[in-house]
């Protein structure tokens, strides 16, 4: 049925489409400031001692780096952690990335996306200080 104007209406949204709360993937800018504010949530005293670190945001996780697995990979450490570092090597920044589409799918709602992007973003800081996956399973950071 057409309205006055002569456009056609449009049917019901499938809920399975669109969340709830109306969520939609945030412009870059609006992901990197969740990101700042993920960081920025930390422990001033935890943050004191991440060191030559670059935290980059890319969209999807290259395919070498998947390497065929069935895994959503929703960010990378890739580095010398702290804990393997010597006192007088002089090491390029270590890297952190975050995939924004990824996390973005995995989300409902804007709510629950700033939760998943703060649980990635410690759990690959954690990853520079030298703690791995199994140990932040025990944790209940996995």
């Amino acid at each position: 049925m057409d309205d006055r104007h002569g456009r056609s209406r449009r049917s019901p949204v499938d809920p399975r489409r669109r969340p709830v709360d109306g969520f939609r993937p945030l412009r870059a800018g609006a992901f990197e400031r969740m990101v700042e504010d993920a960081l920025s949530s930390l422990p001033p005293e935890l943050l004191a001692y991440v060191d030559n670190v670059q935290i980059v945001i890319e969209d999807v996780p290259p395919a070498d780096v998947v390497d065929g697995e069935d895994v959503i990979l929703l960010g990378l450490y890739e580095g010398v952690p702290r804990t393997e570092r010597g006192w007088d090597a002089t090491l390029l920044p270590d890297r952190i990335t975050l995939y924004r589409k990824p996390l973005e799918a995995r989300a409902r709602s804007r709510a629950e996306l700033d939760v998943i992007v703060q649980d990635t973003v410690v759990h690959e800081i954690a990853h520079h200080f030298g703690i791995d996956d199994d140990r932040l399973d025990e944790l209940g950071w996995g």
